[in-house]
C-alpha cells in the first residue's frame, strides 16, 4: 500500500483509489491563515504553506506545488528515509517606496510529506516551470502487482474430500 501523509496540509481528507494515496492533516489551517494575514510572511520558525495537488498516473505519483515568483535557485528538495521536504523562498521587496497592497506571501515556504514504503524514492524527478514545481515519484517495482505462476506436480489426480457438519454429527 502506497501512502503519502502531508504533515502541513489544509484539511482532514483521506483520498483513496486502490492504494491510500494521500492523508492531509492540519486542523489548525484556518487559524494559521488568519495569523499569516495578521503578522505577514512566513518565517524560519513558521514557514508559509505552499498549495499542493497530488494524483496517481499509472505507476507514478505526481505532486504539484504552486510557487509563483520563486527563483529556481531558492528551491531545495530533500528525501530522508521516507520524508520528502520541499523548501523555497520568495524575498520581500524592499526599496524606497510605499506598499499599497500586499496580498502575495513572501518569505520561507516549506512542506513535508511522509511517503509510503512502496514508492521508489531513488528515482524522484523534479521539474520547475511557470511557477509550478512538479515531482514525479514512481511506484517501486516490489509494490507493483504481479502474477505468481502455479507449478503442477507429477500427479494431478489428488482428490479432496469434504464433509458437511451434518455428516460429521451423524458419524460422531
Amino acid at each position: 500500500m502506497s501512502v503519502i501523509i502531508d504533515l502541513t496540509a489544509t484539511e482532514n481528507t483521506i483520498t483513496s483509489e486502490v492504494n491510500l494515496m494521500l492523508m492531509r492533516t492540519d486542523p489548525f489551517r484556518d487559524f494559521d491563515r488568519l495569523a499569516q494575514q495578521l503578522i505577514g510572511a512566513g518565517t524560519t520558525s513558521r514557514p508559509a504553506i505552499m498549495p499542493m495537488d497530488a494524483w496517481r498516473e499509472g505507476d507514478t505519483f505526481v505532486l504539484e506545488f504552486d510557487l509563483p515568483g520563486v527563483a529556481p535557485d531558492t528551491l531545495d528538495i530533500d528525501v530522508e528515509r521516507n520524508v520528502l521536504t520541499i523548501k523555497a523562498e520568495r524575498p520581500s521587496r524592499s526599496g524606497d517606496w510605499e506598499m499599497l497592497a500586499s496580498e502575495r506571501p513572501t518569505g520561507l515556504f516549506s512542506r513535508q510529506l511522509v511517503l509510503g514504503d512502496n514508492l521508489d524514492l531513488d528515482r524522484v524527478e523534479a521539474n520547475y516551470e511557470g511557477g509550478v514545481l512538479r515531482l514525479r515519484v514512481p511506484v517501486a517495482e516490489k509494490a507493483k502487482p504481479r502474477k505468481i505462476e502455479i507449478s503442477r506436480g507429477e500427479s494431478s489426480t489428488d482428490a479432496i474430500t469434504a464433509r458437511s457438519d451434518e455428516s460429521a454429527d451423524s458419524t460422531a
